[in-house]
C-alpha cells in the first residue's frame, strides 16, 4: 500500500492532467452535439495506457524499496553500499549518508582507543595498587580485634579496585569470555575466602555444603557474580547466617540480614540505585548488583532475587542452561 501510494503521488500531475482533458473533451462535444462514443474509446485507451505505465512505475518502485530495506538493514556497518540513484535528489541524499557514515566510522574510531586508552590506565592502576594493599595486608597479618578491623576494610578497598575494572570491561565491546568447564565448589569457595574477615569480624554463620556440579561459564564473570551478591549478603547482615546451597538447577545465595524494600525489589540490579537501606543504612555506590546482573545476563544465567524486610533476601542464579556433569 505505501509502495502504491507513492507512485500515485509521483504520477498525480499525469493523472490530474488526463482527468482535466477528459472533463474539457467531454463538456466541448456535449456542447456541440457531437457523439460521445468515440471519444470515450479513445478515453479508455488513454486510460489503460496510463495504467500500463503506473503499473511499471510500481514494479519498479517495489523493487527498488527491496534495495533500500536491504541497505537500511545494515546502514550501520555497510553505510558504503547503497542502491544506484535514480535522480539527482537520490545521489544527493546517498552523497550525505556516506559523508555522515565516514564520519560516523571516524569518531568510533576515536571512541574505542579513548576507551581503551582508559581501560589500559584502570588496568595497570588496578594491578598497581594491589601491591601497596597486599603489604598492608602483612602488617597486620596477626589476629588482633585492630587487625582484623584493618584487614576487613583493607578487603573492601580490593572490591572497590576491582569494581572499576569490571565496570569498565562490561561497557567493552569485546569482554574477553573464557568459556569452560570449571567446579563450582572452587569458584564459591575463592569468593568465601575473599570475606572470611568480614565473616570473622562480624560473627556471622556459614552455612554451607560442597557442591558436587561443575559448570560451564567465563570464570572471571562468574566469580564477579559471586562476590557481589556474597559481598551484599555480609554487608547487611548484621547477625545470624548466610547459607549456601544447591536447589535443583539453582544456587541460592540467603541471608537474615535485614532485606530489601517490596518497591525496591524490581530495580535492584539498575545502576547507581541503592534503595532505601542504601541510603539510610550502610553507604551504597549502587553498582554491586548492577555489575551482578549485567555479569549474568553476559553469561546467560538467570539472576532473580526475594527478600523480606527484617527478615533477609535471597538470590539465586539458575544454572539449567550452564551446567555440565561433574567427573
Amino acid at each position: 500500500m505505501k509502495i502504491l501510494k507513492t507512485v500515485i503521488k509521483k504520477k498525480r500531475a499525469a493523472i490530474a492532467l488526463w482527468a482535466l482533458v477528459c472533463a474539457v473533451n467531454i463538456l466541448v462535444f456535449e456542447l456541440y452535439s457531437i457523439m460521445l462514443e468515440p471519444l470515450l474509446y479513445s478515453l479508455a485507451l488513454s486510460l489503460f495506457f496510463l495504467l500500463v505505465l503506473m503499473t511499471v512505475d510500481y514494479c519498479k518502485e517495489k523493487k527498488r524499496s527491496g534495495e533500500r530495506f536491504y541497505a537500511l538493514a545494515s546502514i550501520v556497518s555497510d553505510w558504503d553500499r547503497l542502491p544506484d540513484p535514480h535522480t539527482v535528489a537520490e545521489e544527493d541524499y546517498q552523497e550525505m549518508i556516506r559523508t555522515l557514515g565516514r564520519t560516523l566510522d571516524a569518531v568510533t574510531e576515536e571512541f574505542n582507543e579513548d576507551r581503551q586508552d582508559s581501560l589500559d590506565y584502570f588496568t595497570a592502576w588496578v594491578h598497581q595498587i594491589k601491591t601497596p594493599i597486599a603489604v598492608m595486608k602483612l602488617r597486620v597479618s596477626e589476629d588482633t580485634p585492630e587487625n582484623i578491623a584493618i584487614r576487613t576494610e583493607l578487603l573492601r578497598v580490593e572490591q572497590y579496585v576491582e569494581m572499576v575494572l569490571q565496570y569498565i570491561r562490561l561497557g567493552s565491546s569485546s569482554n574477553d569470555l573464557v568459556i569452560r568447564e570449571y567446579d563450582l565448589d572452587d569458584m564459591v569457595r575463592e569468593s568465601l575466602r575473599k570475606l572470611a574477615p568480614q565473616f570473622v569480624g562480624k560473627k556471622l554463620h556459614l552455612e554451607y555444603e560442597e557442591l558436587d556440579r561443575n559448570i560451564r561459564t567465563d570464570r572471571k564473570w562468574f566469580c564477579c557474580i559471586l562476590d557481589q551478591i556474597l559481598s551484599n549478603a555480609v554487608k547487611y547482615t548484621y547477625k545470624g547466617s548466610i547459607t549456601i546451597s544447591m536447589d535443583g538447577d539453582c544456587l541460592v545465595i540467603s541471608d537474615t540480614g535485614i532485606g530489601i524494600a517490596e518497591e525496591d525489589l524490581p530495580r535492584i540490579f539498575e545502576k547507581g540505585y541503592t534503595g532505601i537501606n542504601g541510603r539510610l543504612g550502610e553507604k551504597s555506590s549502587g553498582l554491586g548488583l548492577y555489575l551482578a546482573g549485567k555479569a549474568a545476563k553476559l553469561l546467560s544465567v538467570e539472576l532473580k532475587a526475594e527478600s523480606t524486610v527484617g527478615k533477609g533476601s535471597s538470590f539465586s542464579l539458575n544454572l539449567a542452561q550452564e551446567a555440565a556433569p561433574k567427573d
